[in-house]
């Protein structure tokens, strides 16, 4: 049935050459038109795990409170303090660009410049107010002296001015959705207005302009992007010298590589047909699919040549017309099309199964990858060998190879030990330690982000360099989580839930992490003290309820901390990063006070801000990691099961797979790199990558095992055909990525080195861990099967050669049940039915007549014994005309009977 079905794919390829490469260079040329409508697609939105239960209070509440999407400008001088007039003449004029930026919800601007910035202050006749900066204010020493004044008087010291008076902050929310154009809100152009108009014009000797938010991380990953495509052009230029050094073909590089980026070219192409853009998180996938199709095409490219030079004569092998490129490419494109596919078929199910997290980037960045690695099957396992099929294989293409493969003959005798017993149990000792350490480090993996600032830009970038100067300045950022407090309607004026408010706060400022905290009940305690004469003995919740009335009253609901009618009250708690320990102890703390402490009727509900969105997808992605590798490997391990029919190869291929992801754990941990959205899926690459290695090595080695090789043998012929391709793909890939590591962005330099680090650790776990299972897994080193010897000889010309010289060959004749005659043993193998012998060679026989071809059953060179046993007549064939081109009918050990 399988040899069936890819015969007929076979012949319909290769038997229409021209059309498909005409087919494919038309697509190609369409797509890449297509992939000029390609946009870097950022959105805010596309970061929420929309169905955590965090997220359903903060899409609830978000326009009356806000949402997470904030910018904050922060202005500092170099020396002195704020209160000069070129300082507050730049924060004004900073504070009206900020307004006027396409996207910024205008009424979210807050600055010392803007109406919503005031002051309250108790005076002899009760309690008076203004402007922090009033309509008639002059910079002019009293006029800053005045303004100092009433910052003192206000509670936004830390908040709008820095602790020590040496900055200021504007700060806004911007919109999801352009009131221009309708369309959603482009980051990149954000960012650059913010650039273009506020830290070009305003930044002096003097005065120093940071901007810190989602928005500008967005610009500034964009604006690394021409470090991701110099990277890019580096790794393929690295990947074609040393694929050629390989390949020793100018040629055969050039074909491998062209069907590589021919796969990202219809990656790219294919999303904006699907509607898709591509987000600036997400730019690596090209870069993975890239290193997949290189190593699969690699593996094509190494088998066509293998199949040329097969026995010395590659012209020899030819079993159909064409030539010896034609039949080597039909060989090789006949022998990788089921493995390559399953493989290619396993990365696919790793990048679907985190489609299970329900974040739009995640489910993004799965559906590129799979597009791209779905169009693996069709570049590399189809078209590439119909390429390869019009390479010439010379006698000075030969030489060059066979110098290689001397070249390398001392390391394949070294490494081929490994499939003895003794050195296997070594090998798998090793392994088993290494599987250990990874079980022991990964456990101490974290999820989110484990450093300051932004984890994907380099710690010495400008944004990261911003962000660190505003902590340490002023008592918030723009890292905020707020905890919606929900009660009953007037709850604002009921004391209990005032002072359970109050409570909490002051838990969440005992917080390691946390800077500061505003709450209503705060804010109500100050106003009091402020009823009365300022005295600090009255800074406490009144428990007369027209007393709270009267300090809840001047609280505006502009200000964030309670809605129209008081029954919900933010609680926005400041912290002095993201880093995941910092969000998960607040968060703990939230959930640890509201189970033991919280008041009947009081509902703490998590979460809001930009830290709240952090808290979900953290959860969300801690959530479903190994449900993801569960499946992952359930996969894995169905397909490798339909593949090989067989438990036992299943554990040799999937075993090194689990040591690999147990260490690339470890390492994520040892680089202090967290599990996250831009992470989890080089993860998930890991175990594809793995698999294609373990899949093809095994599936060679059970090749030349079933020719009845003994298992040291049968893996040292692996090692010189496709171990050698994985060995020199893997080198390629790793010393390609390996380069990122200078890039701009810290993200990309993280994936370089974790998966350069795949790269190696799969390959040798495909080529030492691997054989070592396979000596102690699989009975006798292959499998057990009623073997019975005969040979064949072939007696119709073949391009001149003695028939006497053709080898003597093997095959397995399957045991029956119930034989027609009596079974007959042979060289103390289990008796066999020889009926079957006749009755096979007579169905290939009845097969090529109606094909209308010479059968390919010559002479069955057995005992005379045997004959009696034969059942049915056997008719004579007939021989085809003499040619120099007819081809050895069993060419490699083949044999046409049917198993």
């Amino acid at each position: 049935m399988r040899n069936t079905f890819v015969e007929t794919i076979e012949n319909a390829i290769f038997g229409h050459r021209a059309v498909v490469i005409a087919l494919f260079l038309a697509i190609t040329l369409l797509l890449g038109y297509s992939l000029t409508n390609l946009k870097v697609d950022a959105g805010f939105n596309k970061m929420l795990p929309l169905t955590h239960e965090y997220m359903q209070p903060f899409l609830e509440y978000r326009d009356e409170f806000g949402g997470a999407n904030r910018v904050i400008i922060a202005l500092t001088v170099s020396s002195g303090d704020i209160f000069t007039p070129a300082f507050f003449d730049t924060l004004g004029k900073a504070t009206d660009a900020a307004f006027f930026i396409p996207g910024v919800d205008r009424a979210s601007v807050s600055s010392l410049f803007t109406p919503n910035a005031r002051f309250t202050e108790v005076v002899e006749d009760g309690i008076s107010g203004g402007n922090i900066i009033p309509a008639d204010f002059k910079p002019t020493p009293e006029g800053l002296a005045r303004v100092r004044e009433n910052l003192l008087k206000s509670n936004y010291v830390g908040r709008l001015v820095a602790n020590d008076f040496t900055g200021a902050i504007i700060s806004a929310s911007l919109l999801e959705i352009d009131p221009r154009t309708g369309d959603r809100l482009d980051y990149i152009e954000v960012a650059r207005n913010m650039e273009a108009r506020i830290r070009a014009p305003y930044r002096s000797e003097d005065i120093h302009v940071h901007i810190i938010g989602f928005a500008k991380v967005v610009g500034d990953i964009y604006e690394g992007l021409d470090s991701v495509g110099l990277f890019f052009l580096i790794t393929l230029i690295l990947a074609a010298i040393l694929v050629h050094l390989y390949m020793h073909s100018v040629r055969l590089t050039l074909v491998t590589l062209l069907c590589s980026l021919m796969t990202v070219i219809w990656q790219l192409g294919l999303l904006p047909l699907l509607g898709y853009g591509i987000d600036p998180l997400s730019i690596l996938m090209p870069f993975l699919v890239l290193a997949i199709a290189v190593s699969h095409a690699m593996q094509m490219t190494s088998a066509t040549r293998a199949e040329a030079f097969a026995n010395g004569n590659a012209a020899s092998h030819a079993v159909v017309p064409g030539g010896a490129a034609s039949v080597a490419a039909r060989l090789a494109f006949r022998r990788l099309l089921l493995p390559g596919g399953i493989a290619l078929a396993s990365d696919i199910t790793g990048f679907l199964a985190i489609l299970f997290i329900e974040i739009d980037i995640i489910r993004e960045m799965a559906i590129t990858a799979g597009i791209g690695v779905a169009v693996i099957i069709l570049t590399n396992l189809i078209l590439l060998p119909v390429l390869l099929s019009y390479v010439p294989f010379d006698d000075a293409y030969r030489k060059r190879f066979q110098r290689g493969v001397q070249f390398l003959t001392p390391l394949w005798d070294l490494v081929s030990t490994i499939s003895q017993r003794r050195n296997a149990l070594v090998v798998l000792a090793i392994g088993a330690l290494l599987a250990l350490f990874g079980l022991w480090k990964g456990i101490d993996i974290r999820i989110g982000d484990l450093r300051e600032g932004v984890p994907e830009l380099r710690a010495d970038a400008t944004y990261n360099m911003d962000s660190r100067i505003i902590s340490e300045r002023f008592s918030i950022g723009v890292d905020i989580l707020s905890v919606l407090v929900k009660t009953k309607e007037d709850g604002c004026i009921d004391y209990d839930i005032m002072a359970d408010i109050d409570r909490f706060a002051w838990k969440m400022r005992n917080v390691p992490g946390v800077q500061s905290v505003i709450s209503l009940a705060g804010m109500a305690r100050i106003i009091n003290a402020g009823w009365n004469e300022g005295s600090l003995d009255w800074r406490e919740l009144p428990r007369n309820r027209h007393m709270m009335i009267q300090s809840v009253s001047h609280v505006k609901t502009s200000s964030g901390l309670l809605n129209k009618d008081c029954s919900v009250m933010p609680v926005l708690i400041f912290t002095a990063d993201h880093k995941a320990g910092t969000i998960a102890r607040v968060i703990d703390a939230v959930k640890h006070y509201r189970t033991e402490y919280a008041t009947d009727g009081v509902e703490y509900l998590l979460a809001g801000h930009n830290l709240g969105v952090m808290a979900a997808t953290n959860e969300a992605v801690d959530a479903a990691q190994f449900p993801i590798l569960a499946y992952v490997f359930l996969a894995i391990i169905a397909l490798c099961v339909f593949t090989f029919r067989s438990i036992r190869a299943m554990l040799c291929i999937v075993i090194p797979l689990a040591v690999v992801s147990l260490l690339s754990y470890a390492l994520m941990t040892y680089l202090a790199i967290g599990l996250k959205v831009n992470t989890l899926s080089v993860v998930a690459l890991g175990v594809g990558i793995g698999v294609d290695y373990g899949i093809y090595i095994f599936s060679r080695l059970r090749a030349f095992m079933d020719e009845e090789k003994p298992f040291t043998d049968a893996f040292r012929e692996t090692l010189e055909t496709t171990g050698a391709s994985v060995v020199f793909t893997a080198l390629i890939l790793a010393i390609g990525v390996a380069t990122w590591t200078f890039s701009d962005l810290a993200f990309q330099a993280d994936m370089g080195i974790m998966l350069a680090f795949m790269f190696l650790v799969n390959m040798l776990g495909a080529i030492l861990l691997l054989p070592a299972l396979a000596a102690w897994i699989l009975p006798h080193g292959g499998r057990k099967r009623n073997r019975f010897r005969c040979h064949v000889r072939c007696l119709q010309p073949c391009g001149g050669r003695d028939p006497k010289t053709i080898a003597p060959l093997s095959t397995r004749i399957p045991k029956k049940k119930t034989p027609s005659t009596g079974p007959l043993s042979f060289h103390g193998k289990k008796s066999v039915p020889i009926s079957t012998i006749g009755r096979a060679a007579r169905l290939e026989f009845q097969a090529n007549q109606k094909r209308g071809q010479p059968s390919r059953i010559i002479a069955l060179v057995i005992p005379l014994s045997v004959y009696p046993f034969l059942s049915g007549p056997f008719p004579s064939p007939r021989l085809p005309d003499p040619s120099p081109r007819l081809p050895d009918p069993f060419p490699r050990g083949t044999f046409p009977f049917p198993r």
